[in-house]
């Protein structure tokens, strides 16, 4: 079921999420429906705050985007992508290293907005998957941008506090009004 996705200046963004004590067919129905609001929306990654739950999960899929490649491995060895993806991350945990890349981010949750954000461009990452089971990953390229961006999401961290104060001075008419819509709709 594809779920309505929350707004900036809605109160949950903010919110850490809580841990995942196990794998219930609630979470798994969240999960699928996580990924189906994902897919719906053209995004790359959702994180469960932005549908209204301040949990730590997070669905992750780069396979669509081309023109901004992505790289994992295991043990050390590359791994096909599109045996990862959609990646489901539950209670993620990141180790980031590598230098620091600007990219292109947006959000589903900050709808034509968009900016350049300073990322290290190389992250590990132990979580646990959509079975309940440990994932060790170390992740590179856009998939690397993308968890990250999800990863501060479960703790209530925004893209636009990644921003610089210059971009965010430039959009910050925009984010008002948004903030502002979403509130009066609460």
């Amino acid at each position: 079921m594809v779920l309505p996705i929350v707004n900036y200046g809605h109160p949950v963004l903010r919110r850490k999420g809580t841990q995942i004590e196990s794998v219930t067919p609630t979470i798994k129905k969240l999960i699928g429906d996580m990924i189906e609001t994902m897919e719906a929306n053209h995004g790359v990654g959702l994180a469960a705050q932005q549908i209204g739950q301040a949990l730590q999960l997070t669905v992750v899929d780069v396979r669509e985007v081309v023109d901004r490649p992505s790289w994992a491995e295991q043990d050390g060895q590359r791994i096909d992508l599109n045996s990862l993806m959609p990646l489901v991350l539950i209670n993620p945990k990141l180790t980031l290293s590598g230098e620091i890349e600007t990219g292109p981010e947006g959000c589903l949750s900050f709808p034509e907005i968009f900016a350049d954000i300073g990322r290290p461009s190389i992250v590990d990452v132990e979580a646990l998957d959509a079975a309940g089971q440990p994932i060790l990953l170390r992740c590179g390229g856009l998939l690397a941008r993308a968890i990250q961006h999800e990863v501060d999401h479960l703790n209530g961290i925004l893209f636009i506090d990644r921003m610089s104060t210059s971009t965010k001075e430039e959009l910050q008419p925009d984010l008002d009004a948004l903030q502002a819509e979403t509130r009066s709709a609460l």
